[in-house]
C-alpha cells in the first residue's frame, strides 16, 4: 500500500510524476487542480471545507494513492495518512521551460487554444514562487517538506 503526495511549483512536474507513479504502482491518482477551484470566471478557489469533503471521499475509496498539487493548505490535510512526500523543487527556468512543452489539459482548459492563451499568466505565476507567502510559494512547500516526518525526497531537477 502506497499513499504518496507530490508537490512543487507549477510546471514543475507533478503531474508528469504523479501518473508514472499511478501507472506503475497502480495506485489512485488525485490533482487537487481539480477539486480546488469553483467552475467560475475569473477563477476562484473552492472553501477548503468543500475541498475537504471531496478529499475525504477520495481517501475512504482508495487504499493506495498519490496526490498530487501545490496547494499547501490542502495538502496539510492528507499529510496524516501519507506515506511518502516527493518536494519537485526545481529552478523556476526548468518550471517554465515544463509549462511552455506541457500537452493540453482537458482537465483543467476547454481547448489547447485556451491553454496557450493562459499561458503568460502561468508563466508569471511561476516567476513569482520565491517571492511570494501564500499556500503555493516556496516557503510554504519548504516548510511541508520540513514538517513531514516519514519518507521524504527533494528533486530539483525531472531527471
Amino acid at each position: 500500500m502506497s499513499k504518496v503526495v507530490i508537490f512543487g511549483n507549477s510546471g514543475s512536474g507533478k503531474s508528469t510524476l504523479a501518473k508514472q507513479l499511478a501507472a506503475n504502482k497502480n495506485l489512485a491518482h488525485l490533482d487537487l487542480d481539480t477539486i480546488a477551484w469553483l467552475p467560475v470566471n475569473p477563477p476562484q478557489r473552492m472553501p477548503i471545507a468543500d475541498s475537504k469533503t471531496l478529499i475525504d471521499e477520495f481517501l475512504n475509496l482508495n487504499q493506495s494513492w498519490v496526490i498530487e498539487g501545490c496547494y499547501s493548505d490542502l495538502l496539510e490535510l492528507v499529510f496524516p495518512q501519507t506515506d511518502e512526500v516527493i518536494f519537485l523543487n526545481l529552478p523556476i527556468s526548468a518550471c517554465i521551460e515544463n509549462a511552455k512543452k506541457r500537452p493540453w489539459e482537458p482537465h483543467k482548459y476547454a481547448s489547447k487554444q485556451a491553454q496557450v492563451e493562459n499561458l503568460t499568466m502561468l508563466i508569471d505565476w511561476i516567476t513569482q514562487y520565491d517571492s511570494r507567502s501564500d499556500t503555493f510559494s516556496k516557503v510554504a512547500h519548504e516548510r511541508l517538506f520540513e514538517q513531514f516526518l516519514g519518507r521524504k525526497t527533494m528533486l530539483t531537477s525531472n531527471r
